[in-house]
């Protein structure tokens, strides 16, 4: 039995994978190493990762500077609490993320995952409210399609179907939208005293199926939110770090959140690491002589030093090394590369938002669209054959890969995408 064959019986044995169904799918790759934009597999194929590995590889496999970085902080110090206790990299991460937010937000809570950032953002605003005397506002307004993680929070601001609907019955009352200015006010409006805030991923929606808004949109969003004078979460878990060409995507629209929630790239997607950053007066609410009034939450590892020593190395990369302009140039380079490969292929909507480049295909006679089209295995599978990996979301294409990708792997990468397309018109 080859080395791959044993991982993946011992792995069938014993493992549970995420967003899987055990019953239908293939065995899973068995991964060796990775470097830069490949990930090396037991058997010796080498496989492009143009999805950065679930959108948080940032500079690429294994950097050196992230490795030293982890390396060297768990020798001098690899754990303490973050209840009573402080360090220098928590600190010294928090001054960065601070001086390169958007300005006012001026407060960081560490967290482990882009799910806590979003669920701990939510606790926040829901008790300010409360704190502040006006409990009747406990319904977020989210954006159609949204996804924003798997806790009970985030799954609630999260649209229920297909992910989420066996909880349906224990999730709290939200309130959904398109993209769109006059929606938003309508239904602000319609709430009135009883909107505890909007939730929503700016300028890309992710696993809603990369749909993608201009920054007029974040500014309606905040211009209403003020108007109403209710608290805007940023969910910028995937679009953060300069996956959309600017360090932060609400800076292409000039405005600030009131919330802002990061993962994923915080760390170059190396070390579990996710932050909420709040304003002062959110943090304010929480000020009194009333132990009881102050935010009841926290992980074991929060704030955790390597997490935040690697942070610290990763955004000192995406400075030297203006990672959100590579990206950018990365998706120029896969969307004209795929627009010259399509041709005449049909495709709906070739979109692209910095380094995120996204189609849409036309589902198959009788087959209902969506993330559980029966297609998206199928296209998993001939996008490995071709040595790429991809993750369709249902019968959307995307590529999302990390900085480092040349330009040869971009050409290889959008050659594989149109290849995926012309398979599929083959299928219809």
């Amino acid at each position: 039995m080859s080395a791959r064959d044993d991982l993946a019986a011992r792995d069938a044995r014993v493992c549970w994978h995420p967003y899987t169904q055990h019953g239908l799918e293939a065995a899973p790759l068995a991964v060796r190493a990775a470097q830069g934009a490949v990930l090396t597999l037991h058997d010796g194929r080498e496989i492009l990762d143009a999805i950065s590995s679930w959108w948080a590889t940032l500079h690429g496999h294994a950097h050196p500077a992230l490795v030293e970085a982890m390396a060297s902080q768990a020798r001098e110090l690899d754990h303490v609490l973050f209840a009573g206790a402080t360090h220098e990299p928590a600190v010294r991460l928090a001054e960065e993320l601070v001086a390169a937010a958007p300005a006012g937000l001026t407060r960081v809570f560490y967290s482990d995952n882009g799910s806590t950032a979003v669920e701990v953002a939510l606790k926040m605003a829901r008790q300010a409210w409360v704190q502040r005397g006006e409990p009747a506002r406990r319904v977020f307004v989210a954006l159609e399609g949204a996804y924003h993680g798997d806790t009970f929070g985030a799954m609630s601001v999260g649209d229920p179907d297909p992910f989420f609907l066996p909880y349906a019955p224990l999730l709290f009352e939200v309130r959904r939208v398109p993209a769109d200015g006059a929606a938003l006010r309508a239904v602000f409006e319609e709430l009135g005293e009883r909107c505890a805030g909007f939730v929503g991923e700016p300028l890309v929606q992710g696993a809603a199926g990369m749909r993608m808004h201009g920054p007029e949109f974040l500014r309606e969003v905040r211009a209403l939110c003020d108007a109403f004078g209710t608290y805007w979460i940023a969910d910028e878990v995937m679009t953060g770090f300069g996956r959309t060409g600017t360090l932060f995507a609400c800076e292409q629209a000039g405005v600030a959140p009131d919330l802002l929630c990061l993962a994923k790239g915080l760390t170059g997607g190396t070390f579990p690491l996710a932050a909420t950053l709040a304003t002062e007066a959110l943090y304010e609410a929480f000020l009194s002589s009333e132990r009881g009034r102050a935010f009841f939450h926290g992980h074991t590892f929060t704030a955790h030093p390597v997490g935040c020593r690697v942070g610290l190395a990763s955004l000192a990369l995406c400075r030297a090394d203006d990672t959100p302009a590579r990206l950018a140039r990365l998706g120029e380079r896969i969307e004209r590369e795929l627009r010259g490969a399509l041709g005449d292929t049909p495709v709906r909507d070739l979109r692209r938002t910095g380094g995120i480049v996204a189609f849409d295909l036309a589902p198959r006679p009788g087959e209902a669209p969506g993330y559980l089209s029966t297609l998206q295995p199928e296209l998993r599978r001939l996008a490995l054959e071709h040595g790429v990996l991809l993750r369709p979301l249902g019968d959307v294409l995307y590529a999302l890969p990390p900085a480092c990708t040349s330009d040869a792997q971009a050409a290889r990468i959008a050659a594989v995408l149109a290849e995926l397309a012309r398979y599929r018109g083959v299928s219809a």
